[in-house]
């Protein structure tokens, strides 16, 4: 009994001792006695620190804002590991010893910039730059490691060892959603050792002509010694497991097997077991544990064991080292079945996720959230192919299971223990049934995944793995199939098919009837998306595994082989060399020069402020938002089951105030639902509370009661809001007369089409800063908003209704946006006004940064349409008369949504109809209000044009290209649609010229013969190439600007636009050292250095506006200019004066002499378009060509070629940014990106999980981009033109191009058919995502194929 109490006080006081956790970040040392155990290393980082460069993108290790560099020390091998981590998924307290590395540990402007955030900034990589910080520490990490190898040659001074291929995917797990990742990778392949220097794209270090050992020279200089990632004090200290306990939550370091299991004994504590606990991105965690147990420590589980039979892994072994120990060399020098089975796992393994998540997942929690949860593994269906088998241990006894043993079994309760996982190092048997005792036996073994994202970070529609042992003569001796990830509780077995496949000599035949059963077996559960498709990839996969060993006539093996489904397996690098042309001028020097955006290497050294990035004033609380899951109810009550500060409602608006929300010119929408929900997804109330995450959780956990007697059934489509007769008005000054007469024009024709329907669905806005806002309450009834806002003057008016107070009273200030596209402006309305009006009740600060979930649910995005069209043409494809019916679904609440007719007209507009006519109706449903994004209507009227031109051209089976050209705009024709003012003069119609130019530059027509030569040869890959003209009409708005110059001559500058990634201070800059070097002083050539453009103020410059339609740049130039024409004036007389007396004077100088003789040195302006040239037409072309797989539904885009006309560029650098940037956000809108929600209308697209924008590897492999320098424009911007909206219009030619190589396959279907002709008519919805993609196709295609042999 003593010695039992010895025990306990001496393991007592080990503990107490063992009550520290150290670290270090960015090499300095951190030591906690006491902290959460449930908190994060993002927020730790970002709530206890000044390191604000770890962004919250996610919350999901889905895009990379949030990755840091972790570093341990193993002091066995004396050597430090470097991997970055996903700091979101990360516990504090799991860093015990380790050092931490984020972009700020890399540089800062104060001690000098890295390399890696200089390069950011000179190769463009940077705009609205919330990513920016992630992506330089998951290059940097990157460098590290590839700078640890030993077996490559010493690479260049100056370089790494990192390749180009490594380079591009160091990035592959980040997302952006501003640049179009192409210049980001070319920073990232400037470190590489094997880069072609001419590969690289658009710079500010070096010129064109410049010879490769030059730009070299000029790069700026990386030493890979400069850090240390591990500081010299972490490895003096003594490490030892850790303990920590915090307000009756523990966190325990077990060293031994016993030890866990004695830790495991507790009744009435909830338990959880971690390793990476990467497993909380997908299945969120609401309550905080009372015990988290950390096994990493426990040496059983956390090694890799390898024998000639086997490999075992340990439980908590990370994904990233299993695929290393799959990948190592045998000692023994040769590769054998075995060897190349393992290496194919590993290649499948690194498409699991993220690297960030990789690092940290481990093997074990994988295998567990399948079993217990159902996660759609990828490792369980490889590993279930290879026969693996598994370790468990419960109170009692150790078990060795089968992998289809392990996952049959009830869910693993939390006292049982998976110990490790055994891969077998397989190899051939003797085979058994063939005749032939002396044939060889083959072993084959192929891994398979269908998903949006060839590079990972994307779940799979559908996984596979397939083994077989295969005599030679194509008898199976032995075969497993496994299949996963298409809608079942776990990966299984095809059972019914390897009985009926195994001992038969493989056939034509045997494979019709193999595939029959494939497609039997796959059967996802009721609910599963797309459950056909996902059918007919289990088709697809077997029957390119079993395809090879059989004679198929004309398909040889080495024509298969060149049809594999996974593109990229054979392919170095992502992305090719790509042009960048772009003419610049010093005629308005600076203005006109590429030079770097403003504040990009502040952004990529993480030192850029955003809102959630000011430090919260002391007594600040944090709010979240409930939100209706109901479309149509009464609201009886909300509770909110934790303890917290406030719940915010409707209710608590002051005497006076009013419930305002959004609000544009129109009903505003409310910010908080009243007794009545009108949507599922509108805000019921505001929680506050001590923290974000407990508001967050606070919020999550709220349970609200719902009534809906005696209520209509929501409308929930246009086509019940037409049969309610629900809709808007369309304000009477939005002008939609038709143009000529369409009845004349319809009996013209020879041909005509009736009641042919097109339909868009939504998108949302993926900035990588959600919506977020912070309100200060300040003396006299006042109040300071801090607000992530595209309309900050819009935002003060509303918070002013609220609050029942004047608008002087609220003073808004936005320095920058981290993302809007359309999103940050009426939207963000309600976050600032809720943050408001809390502040207001409570009398204390209080701040908001919306969780990715809530903001996708509750954020509206891009309207959903239906149309229906009636066109009449003529033989040769000119088109007589064009009638448009269109069903715009608005939500519940008007927003800008009567706006939008007036918007979709103008890109309609693009070809000559002959006659045009249309009838928009604004539909009113219980859906969250549609709002602003990204071309908001041009995007789907553009596309409108371009779908009746292709069905134009299927009904006549004449080229698509032709009937285009037939219908472009004379410049008499386009006055007539557009009016003179918006057309100009006949020089500005640039489009003919773009056409031509770009038809010559792509080599269209060459390229158009080789893919012609291409699908002739490949059965099961076609190719299409589309040509796409966009003309977007675009108006400047008053804008307001205020230029003042400071005593030492530096200069500060205001404009109502706000900074949002698009380069607007940018610009503004320039234009301010254009205009004043207009006083000829000494030295003015250096005048831009001495300017700054501040954060936008509502008080300070009124009027400021709206920052969208892709004229707030030029406008706010505009205004700059006319402040400096002042200043300029006051300062010409004293200039001369003082020449006169000293000769020439310098600005510095004379900006003292006025300051001593009162001259007034600010100039305040209000721009004001003139009503005959506020609008004009932008003009560009591109043409896109793309690969179908037609087995899976894949897209390859292979090529796309812009040529997009600026005008004279302000700055053609950061309007090139704006024209792939926006091209490549089309590309989402078009072919990925799904909206969707339940039946109630209530979002479930609400996560990187299940909303995927593009990424490096879903963009073009090759992506030309000309701006065409289109000479004078007397009544623009110092001959400017837009880029910010306009060309993500041009994504449309990729949707086209993969109609196109659609037309292909399915004529290839139609002869299978043995039917004559082909089948050109059919519908391509957008977006064309890789289901819809290979349904039109086939499902059935690899069938019919096999009919015909």
């Amino acid at each position: 009994m003593e010695d039992s109490q010895d025990t306990q006080l001496t393991t007592t006081e080990t503990m107490e001792e063992n009550q520290r956790l150290l670290f270090a970040i960015n090499g300095e040392r951190f030591e906690l006695s006491s902290i959460d155990p449930s908190i994060t290393l993002l927020q730790f980082l970002r709530s206890h620190t000044r390191f604000k460069s770890v962004k919250l993108g996610c919350g999901e290790g889905g895009c990379g804002a949030c990755n840091v560099l972790l570093s341990k020390f193993d002091s066995n091998l004396n050597q430090v590991e470097d991997y970055k981590v996903s700091s979101c998924l990360t516990p504090l307290c799991s860093i015990n010893g380790c050092s931490i590395t984020t972009t700020e540990g890399l540089g800062n402007i104060k001690d000098g910039f890295h390399s890696i955030h200089q390069r950011f900034a000179g190769f463009h990589g940077s705009q609205c730059g919330f990513c920016t910080p992630g992506m330089c520490v998951s290059l940097f990490s990157a460098l590290v490691n590839a700078d640890k190898k030993t077996e490559h040659q010493e690479p260049p001074v100056g370089f790494s060892n990192l390749t180009v291929s490594e380079a591009e995917k160091s990035i592959s797990g980040n997302l952006c959603r501003c640049t179009g990742y192409r210049p980001i990778a070319d920073v990232c392949k400037s470190f590489a050792c094997d880069v072609d220097m001419e590969d690289l794209g658009l710079n500010s270090f070096w010129k064109k002509g410049d010879d490769v050992d030059s730009k070299s020279q000029k790069l700026p200089f990386y030493d890979p010694k400069q850090i240390c990632t591990y500081p010299e004090f972490l490895k003096k200290e003594h490490k030892s497991p850790m303990y920590m306990e915090y307000n009756k939550r523990f966190w325990y370091t077990p060293v031994s097997i016993n030890e866990l299991q004695s830790m495991l004994t507790e009744k009435d504590m909830r338990v959880k077991l971690v390793a990476g606990n990467t497993g909380t991105g997908y299945y969120k965690e609401v309550e905080p544990y009372d015990k988290y147990i950390d096994l990493r420590f426990i040496p059983e589980l956390s090694t890799i064991k390898r024998t000639d039979s086997k490999i075992e892994v340990g439980a908590t072994v990370s994904i990233s080292k299993l695929i290393f120990a799959l990948k190592e060399e045998r000692n023994d020098d040769t590769c054998t079945e075995g060897d190349t089975v393992f290496q194919k796992i590993a290649s499948h393994f690194e498409k699991i996720a993220t690297e960030s998540v990789r690092n940290s997942g481990s093997i074990g929690g994988n295998l567990i959230m399948a079993q217990r949860q159902g996660f759609p593994s990828d490792i369980v269906t490889v590993l279930l192919a290879v026969n693996s088998k598994v370790t468990i241990m419960n109170a009692v006894k150790k078990e060795v299971l089968t992998l289809e043993e392990f996952l049959s079994r009830p869910a693993l309760d939390s006292k049982t223990l998976f110990l490790s996982v055994h891969i077998p190092y397989l190899k051939p048997t003797k085979n058994g049934y063939t005749d032939k005792s002396d044939t060889d036996t083959k072993l084959l073994f192929e891994t398979y995944r269908a998903s949006p994202r060839p590079l990972g970070n994307a779940l799979p529609y559908l996984n596979a793995a397939f083994l077989a042992e295969v005599s030679g003569d194509n008898v199976i001796n032995n075969i497993r199939l496994a299949l996963g990830a298409f809608g079942i509780k776990h990966a299984i077995r095809a059972n019914s098919l390897e009985n009926y496949l195994l001992g038969k000599k493989l056939s034509v035949g045997l494979l019709y009837e193999a595939l029959k059963i494939i497609r039997a077996t796959i059967q996802p559960e009721d609910g599963t998306s797309h459950p056909a498709y996902r059918s007919s990839l289990g088709v697809s996969f077997l029957f390119e595994f079993l395809s090879p060993l059989i004679n198929l006539g004309d398909l040889s093996i080495n024509n298969f082989i060149d049809s594999r489904l996974t593109f990229d397996n054979c392919e170095k690098t992502l992305l090719k060399s790509a042009k960048q042309v772009l003419e610049s001028s010093d005629e308005y020097y600076p203005v006109g020069e590429p030079i770097v955006k403003s504040g990009a290497a502040l952004q990529a050294s993480g030192e850029a402020v955003f809102v959630d990035d000011i430090p919260s004033p002391l007594n600040c609380l944090h709010g979240a938002f409930i939100y209706s899951t109901k479309p149509l109810a009464r609201v009886k009550g909300v509770n909110v089951k934790k303890d917290v500060h406030d719940v915010v409602s409707f209710q608590d608006i002051p005497e006076g105030g009013e419930n305002v929300g959004p609000t544009v010119v129109f009903d505003p929408e409310p910010l908080f639902a009243n007794e009545l929900t009108e949507c599922a997804g509108q805000r019921l109330a505001f929680v506050v509370a001590d923290t974000q995450k407990n508001a967050d959780i606070a919020a999550e956990t709220a349970m609200v009661d719902y009534e809906t007697k005696d209520l209509d059934p929501p409308i929930l489509t246009v086509e019940q809001a037409v049969e309610k007769s629900s809709f808007f008005e369309i304000p009477p000054f939005i002008d939609l007369s038709p143009i000529g007469d369409f009845s004349k024009g319809m009996a013209e024709s020879d041909h005509q089409i009736h009641s042919a329907e097109i339909k868009f669905e939504s998108q949302y806005y993926f900035y990588m800063e959600t919506q977020t806002a912070l309100a200060i309450p300040d003396e006299d009834n006042c109040m300071v908003v801090y607000s992530s806002s595209q309309i900050p003057e819009f935002t003060q008016t509303v918070i002013a209704r609220c609050l029942n107070i004047p608008d002087h009273n609220v003073r808004v200030i936005t320095r920058r946006v981290g993302g809007g596209f359309g999103g940050k402006a009426f939207k963000a309305m309600s976050v600032a006004t809720a943050c408001a009006l809390a502040a207001y009740k409570l009398r204390r600060p209080v701040r908001t940064y919306m969780n990715r979930k809530v903001d996708m649910v509750i954020s509206g995005g891009r309207h959903p349409m239906k149309i229906n069209y009636n066109v009449g043409f003529k033989s040769n494809g000119k088109i007589t008369a064009l009638h448009l019916d269109i069903l715009i679904n608005a939500g519940m609440s008007p927003d800008i949504s009567p706006f939008l007719p007036m918007n979709m007209v103008g890109p309609l507009k693009k070809y000559n109809w002959g006659a045009l006519s249309f009838n928009f109706k604004i539909c009113k449903t219980n859906l969250t209000s549609k709002s602003a994004m990204r071309a908001p209507g041009e995007v789907q009227g553009s596309f409108i044009a371009e779908a009746v031109i292709e069905h134009v051209a299927s009904v006549l089976s004449i080229d698509v290209g032709s009937v285009r050209e037939t219908n472009f705009h004379t410049f008499d024709s386009l006055q007539m649609f557009y009016g003179g003012d918006s057309a100009g003069e006949a020089l500005e119609y640039t489009l003919p010229t773009i056409w031509d130019k770009l038809m010559s530059s792509s080599n269209f027509n060459s390229r158009t013969e080789i893919a012609n030569e291409f699908n002739q040869f490949h059965k099961w890959r076609k190719r299409g190439i589309s040509r796409v003209p966009i003309l977007h009409e675009v108006s400047l708005r008053a804008t307001p600007g205020k230029v003042s110059v400071l005593r030492d001559g530096s200069i500060v500058v205001e404009v109502g636009g706000i900074e949002l990634g698009q380069g607007l201070w940018t610009k503004v800059k320039q234009m301010t050292a254009y205009c004043l070097k207009a006083v000829e002083c000494d030295g003015s050539d250096g005048l831009l250095e001495k300017v700054r453009v501040i954060q936008a103020d509502s008080l300070s410059l009124v009027q400021g506006g709206f920052t969208s339609g892709s004229t707030t740049s030029e406008a706010s130039c505009e205004a700059v200019r006319l402040c400096c024409n002042i200043l300029v004036e006051r300062l010409v007389g004293l200039k001369k004066r003082l020449e006169s007396q000293t000769g020439p004077v310098k600005w510095d100088v004379l900006i003292s002499q006025a300051n001593s003789q009162s001259v007034n040195l600010s100039a305040s302006s209000y721009f004001v378009p003139e009503f005959t040239s506020m609008s004009y037409i932008n003009y560009g072309a591109a043409i896109s060509e793309v690969e179908v797989n037609i087995l899976t539904g894949e897209t390859k885009i292979l090529q796309s070629d812009i040529i997009y006309d600026c005008g004279k560029s302000l700055n053609p650098a950061v309007d090139l940014g704006q024209i792939e940037g926006a091209f490549v956000q089309g590309i989402g809108f078009f072919m990925l990106e799904e909206y969707l929600t339940n039946s109630d209308g209530l979002m479930i697209s609400d996560s990187t999980w299940t909303y995927k924008i593009p990424t490096i590897d879903t963009i073009p492999k090759q992506l030309n981009v000309q701006i065409l320098n289109s000479g004078h424009h007397k009544n623009r911007v110092l001959s400017s033109k837009a880029s910010g909206e306009p060309p993500l219009l041009l994504a449309a030619s990729v949707h086209g191009a993969t109609r196109a190589a659609i037309k292909e396959a399915r004529k290839e279907v139609h002869s299978w058919k043995g039917l004559e002709g082909s089948d050109s008519m059919f519908q391509l919805d957008v977006p064309a995502t890789m289901p819809m993609v290979k349904t039109l196709c086939g499902l059935d295609n690899v069938e019919l194929y096999l009919e015909t042999l």
